[in-house]
């Protein structure tokens, strides 16, 4: 045991004089103006394709599963569809009426008369919200640690809460993070005013613990000495089957994968933004930026305002294209979604957090409730508006114990190409 920790500790060592020997001579790696072609990947697409409808409809749960009715009208959920990701010409109610195993309606009347529906949580989704109330408590010490990653990679460990917002989902913070989880931990996070007048969460203090990251860690498993020696660590790659690489492409590609590793959690300001070896810092930036997220996915346009607290420079996000190896871009939903490629082997996920698999279930959940539909299965009864309300009070009544025991087109890259023309796409 000792021999090994000693190891460990030499292994970490040698990686630090290797990044000293790397920053003399780094400077000397022009940028290579390259650009990869993309090429579909069907099975990472598939596992893209299902999250739009399971992030929409969680979201909606939690808002609702956190207001003291237990059953909201749809007035009320309208205002927070901007949050939802869902297309612009699908009417917030048609949405979630696909799902009446999810969502349970009802009617109140309003001053003039006109029924206004109301929307409630189904036996079968109340449980499992109360599953992950339950998951973030038990894993409330590794959330915060995520958490306080996400900031330390900034250059003043702060953000502004609705850039924390936009990753919220990926990184399976609860929907009220800011109430129910920061205000946890005063010792580590403070809310505070930024120059725009926007409120920031910040970083109270560094912990050089948690400033490793996930390629670092894995050094002894996926690094052979001599790279682990001269801090020239490589990312784990590999291609969508078809995939063909031209000899100029790969010989860069090899000789790209030896420069010096920058660690994303040290101030790069030292780098040349027009270098490679820069390149390779804001390659490991995402790398470990998606290793903090659940499903180690997340849509392009949730980092697109990254550029200024990452410090990173102009046109930062077409290391996605230039590195199809370690990231693919999904084209489904009518957005861009940046999937880590290493992270899945076919669709499943190698590492599976336990709000990973909560979602799992709400997905079949979903698959379910549309499936049933379908075939007809639901219908309205004339007693409805009785039933849920006696729904209402157990929902009201489970809540208050649970509480009291716990105390595709080529187009879609024109925004992010770089400046200067490419030459020759492999």
């Amino acid at each position: 045991m000792l021999n090994h920790c000693m190891g460990n500790r030499r292994r970490n060592c040698n990686f630090v004089h290797g990044l000293q020997q790397g920053y003399i001579y780094q400077q000397k790696f022009s940028l290579v103006n390259i650009k990869l072609k993309w090429v579909k990947d069907r099975t990472l697409d598939a596992v893209v394709a299902g999250q739009r409808d399971l992030k929409a409809a969680w979201i909606l749960g939690s808002i609702i599963y956190s207001s003291s009715e237990c059953c909201l009208p749809i007035y009320h959920l309208s205002r927070h569809r901007g949050q939802l990701g869902l297309p612009h010409d699908l009417k917030l109610s048609t949405f979630i009426r696909r799902y009446p195993n999810v969502f349970v309606e009802s009617h109140f009347l309003d001053g003039g008369g006109s029924p206004v529906p109301c929307f409630s949580l189904s036996p079968e989704a109340l449980k499992l919200h109360h599953e992950e109330v339950k998951i973030l408590q038990q894993n409330q010490l590794e959330l915060r640690d995520r958490l306080c990653k996400l900031l330390m990679l900034t250059r003043d460990r702060v953000l502004p809460l609705q850039t924390i917002d936009q990753l919220r989902w990926d990184m399976g913070l609860p929907y009220d993070y800011q109430h129910s989880f920061v205000l946890n931990h005063p010792e580590k996070f403070s809310f505070v005013h930024l120059p725009d007048d926007r409120i920031g969460l910040k970083l109270l203090f560094w912990d050089d613990k948690l400033s490793i990251s996930e390629l670092q860690k894995n050094t002894s498993l996926q690094q052979n000495e001599d790279d682990i020696k001269n801090g020239s660590l490589a990312f784990p790659i590999s291609f969508t089957r078809g995939f063909g690489l031209k000899r100029k492409c790969m010989e860069w590609l090899k000789e790209w994968q030896k420069l010096p590793y920058t660690s994303p959690y040290i101030n790069a300001s030292h780098l040349d933004p027009r270098t490679d070896v820069s390149e390779k810092r804001i390659v490991g930036v995402f790398h470990e930026l998606l290793h903090l997220t659940l499903h180690k996915q997340t849509e392009r346009k949730n980092v697109s305002n990254l550029r200024r607290p990452l410090a990173l420079p102009q046109k930062f996000t077409k290391v996605f294209e230039r590195h199809p190896g370690v990231f693919y871009i999904s084209k489904k939903n009518d957005t861009q979604t940046v999937v880590l490629r290493e992270a899945y082997n076919g669709q499943e996920l190698l590492q599976n957090h336990p709000l990973v698999k909560i979602r799992g279930e709400f997905a079949s959940l979903l698959k379910k409730g549309l499936l049933d539909r379908s075939k007809g299965l639901y219908k309205k009864g004339t007693d409805t508006n009785l039933v849920e309300g006696l729904r209402k009070e157990v929902c009201i009544a489970e809540k208050t114990d649970q509480l009291s025991s716990e105390d595709e087109s080529d187009s879609m890259f024109s925004e992010y190409d770089s400046d200067g023309p490419l030459q020759n796409p492999c």
